[in-house]
């Protein structure tokens, strides 16, 4: 499965329960890994740290 497709399903489950309140979490969870990922092997990696 590709990203596209699991953010498509997250989005139609999403709809299709009324789940609106997991939409902010699944958010922060999504920019937390990618800070993650960028602050590991980046040059970008001073800025993330600044962050924090």
């Amino acid at each position: 499965m590709d990203f596209l497709t699991i953010a498509k399903d997250m989005f139609r489950f999403l709809w299709k329960k009324r789940a609106w309140w997991l939409a902010p979490i699944i958010l922060m969870l999504v920019l937390v890994a990618v800070l993650i990922v960028f602050g590991q092997s980046s040059v970008l990696s001073p800025f993330v740290y600044a962050l924090f």
